[in-house]
């Protein structure tokens, strides 16, 4: 459990570190984001922190988020997610509150979520790197996946590996570090990729594993 932000991907770049060499970087426009909600264990069951990002027209919105956001005098945004937090967290955090990237000005590392580029429909090659069959001639089977189950038990066990939709999925990559902060711009540079497209929301939180 940590408190994170919302984003987009703008890119990737590449920036020199101190001894020369070029560290491959990922630009993110992470918020501002706005605090719509605060959950607490008595009301929700739960702590979290609800963040809105990214202002619209109100035309964009349907009544009941709208409602919602102007309840608390906040303007229309697109997207809301929660962010679990502690119990000792929780009074941190008020409704209409501005979150910026500079909530990592202390962490070195962040985890990434977002979704993959989707792919459509692809065979077992390029979705699970099978080798494919022999390609000469007349073998009618170069790309195919072969027996997909024998005579025993005479059905298709589950989590075969079988052509089907690929990408457009949720991930997270862990532990990217961070290269520099531009609060003035809202833009944090980590090092490495990320999942999805140029313009790909993201969800950015604290690392869990490598601050600890």
């Amino acid at each position: 459990m940590s408190m994170g932000i919302i984003g987009r991907k703008i890119g990737m770049s590449q920036v020199f570190d101190e001894e020369g060499n070029v560290v491959p970087v990922t630009i993110i426009k992470g918020g501002p984001c706005y605090v719509t909600q605060i959950k607490k264990e008595d009301t929700d069951g739960y702590y979290a922190v609800q963040l809105g990002f990214e202002e619209v027209p109100e035309k964009k919105l349907n009544k009941p988020e709208l409602g919602h956001l102007k309840k608390n005098n906040l303007p229309p945004l697109r997207h809301l997610a929660e962010f679990r937090v502690k119990k000792e967290e929780i009074e941190n955090f008020s409704v209409g509150q501005k979150i910026s990237v500079e909530i990592f000005k202390e962490c070195k590392y962040v985890d990434v979520r977002g979704k993959t580029i989707g792919k459509g429909f692809q065979g077992v090659m390029k979705r699970h790197g099978f080798h494919g069959g022999p390609a000469s001639h007349g073998s009618m089977s170069h790309r195919r996946p072969g027996s997909i189950g024998g005579t025993t038990p005479a059905r298709v066990l589950k989590g075969k590996k079988m052509p089907g939709h690929m990408g457009n999925e949720n991930v997270t990559v862990q532990n990217l570090q961070i290269v520099k902060i531009i609060p003035e711009k809202d833009l944090l540079l980590v090092k490495g990729a990320v999942p999805g497209s140029k313009g790909n929301l993201l969800f950015i939180k604290k690392s869990i594993k490598k601050e600890k």
